[in-house]
């Protein structure tokens, strides 16, 4: 691979004795697509589609070096040798593309997430210091227990290595097993491994050098560490160099992240959403590579190969992770390489499918790429037997899904869109704080779109007479939805508007502004912010348990965070009943009981969208095969409307 435009990204670089073939790594995540523990089609499939398309390194995802490491019941265990078959296909998938692989290894410590059937896991960590985000209280090590799993990390590796794996990832990041060792705020023990003897990084010491002396010679061996966990009570940057540089002659590479699994605020580094600047940790990698003499990987929101070629040009890092890059367009590697960045599918940073699908313990996918996660059901568009004539009605991005997994199979596809514009709905949630990248889903799809030879027809509203002219064989109707206004009393003059009309002109309604979210999902957060920034007071009230219920984790901790900060109001368990003049009244949604919001000017409705499914009963017996995906099939959001224009476009 070469390229004229990113000179320094694909030059090789060498990790212990290792040549890698260029900068790009797809870093260790997780995907919830290992079967009973260990390595299946569905993970090999995954992996096997970035390394196909260019990624220089693979890590695969944490592996489990101990009975107690199982922090999910759907993560990967290299804890006895059932994980060797696995692994050893994987690696070979791997390097028949070219790609080298690494393998995570790994024990959570306290960080505990859940067990089989729903069971708390016995959590161990360091001293019986509790983990405030999953509330788990774990117990301290005995002596022998930590030379048990000290041995255990050994073990692993050397099962890994066994397999064909060129390397393994140790986890000390985030605040899992080898950190919280570490960290004087965590580690209360006043043994040998205690943070009071002066050696805090005697465990991760130890972990290493059992790795290596399990290992066989050239076999790669790397950390990953967090440049400070980002919470005011715990690892500091300046600390996290200091266990950097304190184990890096032990070392073949370290890999830069931040936060820490331990708190809220810590978390969102996990997987910085789109309201963290591409390649942000980028200052604090070269910091890392200023004072260590090995490569060193940084990750970080770097979605692009522009911004990762800036940071290696600049020698602040010597390889750039740029996982939900490839998450997104597993050939984003082959592409920048080619000199074509214009057909990279860029990721936007919404964790949604992602990181959003993990924590809902559902396999890992992409809004704008369903095929994410489900490469052995749709692997690349399979020509059609029959071509056939097919009208895709609605422009949003079903409809344009649809158009272009069709034109891809080989129909004769025409897509009318009523309004002067594709995009639909996107082309409002753009408009909210923070959501300008949401945007980029839209050019991606019409750039697509064009490459496949679909010239969409604009400001044309389809209608039966329509239809029986064009004489379509299949009609895709995408037609997207309305604003729903709900049911309520209104007795007083209070002006009242749908947060889509808001978006475009928020002055009628006032200077202190109820958001009644009954979606909890980023329109809510979104109009509630974008009111507070203007100086309004803003009562931001939900039916559920908590703001931004329905978004991903990261998303919704982000959001909050600074809706903190502008000193929004955050109510929740409220039910919109009514208003008069100047009070909303609400109902509490456990109790029943009455709720008064006194003193407000306006009220806003952030209450979704109803689907209209008048044309696709006049079309019923019209035309030969009707069907309505996305919003016009139900409202619901941006991942199931593309996923269901990739299902519509794959059945026909």
């Amino acid at each position: 691979m070469s390229s004229q435009i990113f000179p320094t990204l694909f030059t090789p670089v060498t990790i212990g004795t290792l040549v890698v073939r260029n900068r790009i790594v797809s870093t260790g995540h997780d995907t919830v697509l290992p079967q009973d523990g260990v390595a299946g089609d569905a993970l090999i499939a995954y992996q096997e589609a970035r390394a196909r398309g260019g990624a220089g390194l693979i890590i695969t995802q944490v592996a489990g070096v101990h009975p107690t490491a199982r922090y999910t019941s759907h993560m990967l265990m290299a804890a006895d040798d059932h994980c060797i078959p696995g692994l050893r296909e994987l690696a070979a998938r791997m390097h028949v593309h070219g790609a080298k692989v690494f393998s995570q290894i790994f024990h959570p410590g306290r960080e505990v997430m859940e067990g089989d059937g729903g069971l708390l896991m016995p959590a161990l960590s360091a001293s019986s210091t509790p983990s405030e985000r999953f509330r788990t209280m774990p117990r301290a090590m005995r002596p022998s227990e930590i030379r048990e799993v000290i041995e255990a990390y050994g073990a692993a590796a050397a099962r890994i290595a066994s397999a064909g794996i060129d390397g393994v990832e140790i986890i000390a990041s985030q605040g899992y097993l080898p950190a919280q060792f570490f960290d004087r705020r965590v580690n209360r023990r006043d043994d040998e491994y205690g943070v009071d003897s002066g050696n805090r990084t005697r465990f991760l010491a130890e972990v290493i050098a059992s790795v290596r002396a399990r290992t066989p010679p050239g076999f790669v061996v790397g950390m990953r560490a967090s440049g400070g966990d980002r919470d005011e009570d715990a690892t500091s940057p300046e600390e996290a160099l200091e266990m950097i540089e304190a184990v890096a002659d032990m070392l073949d590479y370290v890999s830069v992240v931040a936060g820490t699994s331990a708190s809220l605020g810590g978390a969102v580094h996990i997987a910085p959403p789109m309201t963290f600047q591409p390649g942000y940790l980028a200052p604090f990698a070269a910091l890392v590579k200023a004072r260590v003499g090995i490569p060193v990987i940084v990750t970080g929101r770097i979605n692009q190969p522009h911004a990762a070629e800036s940071i290696l040009a600049a020698g602040q890092a010597d390889l750039c992770g740029m996982t939900r890059a490839m998450i997104c367009d597993p050939e984003m590697p082959q592409k920048a390489s080619e000199d074509r960045p214009e057909d990279i599918r860029a990721c936007i940073g919404c964790n949604q499918a992602c990181i959003g699908h993990f924590h809902k313990g559902v396999p890992i996918s992409c809004i704008q790429r369903p095929e994410t996660g489900r490469e052995l059901r749709f692997g690349a568009p399979i020509r059609a037997t029959r071509t056939k004539r097919v009208l895709v009605v609605g422009g949003g991005p079903a409809g344009m899904k649809a158009a272009l997994v069709l034109a891809q199979r080989g129909h004769e596809v025409v897509l009318h869109e009523a309004g002067p514009r594709l995009g639909g709905a996107v082309a409002l949630a753009h408009l909210l704080p923070h959501r300008e990248e949401f945007g980029g889903l839209v050019p991606n799809l019409v750039r697509e779109l064009r490459a496949a030879g679909v010239h969409p027809v604009l400001n044309s509203r389809v209608d039966v007479e329509l239809v029986r002219k064009l004489e379509p064989e299949t009609v895709v109707l995408a037609l997207g939805a309305a604003p729903y206004m709900p049911a309520f009393e209104a007795m007083g003059a209070m002006p009242v508007a749908h947060a889509e009309s808001v978006l475009l002109d928020p002055a009628p309604v006032g200077n202190a502004v109820v958001v009644c979210d009954s979606r909890s999902d980023w329109v809510g957060i979104g109009i509630a912010e974008l009111l507070a920034k203007e100086g309004r007071r803003v009562v931001l009230a939900v039916p559920g348990t908590h703001i931004g219920e329905a978004l991903p984790f990261y998303v919704r901790d982000d959001a909050v965070a600074r809706l903190h900060r502008l000193g929004v109001e955050m109510r929740t368990y409220l039910r919109l009943y009514g208003h008069d003049d100047d009070t909303v009244y609400m109902r509490h949604t456990a109790s029943g009981d009455p709720v008064e919001l006194p003193g407000m000017a306006g009220l806003v409705l952030c209450s979704g969208r109803h689907s209209n499914s008048t044309l696709h009963e006049e079309l019923e017996g019209i035309v030969p095969r009707v069907i309505s995906i996305g919003d016009a099939l139900a409202p619901r959001t941006v991942e199931e409307a593309i996923y269901e224009g990739l299902v519509a476009g794959s059945a026909e």
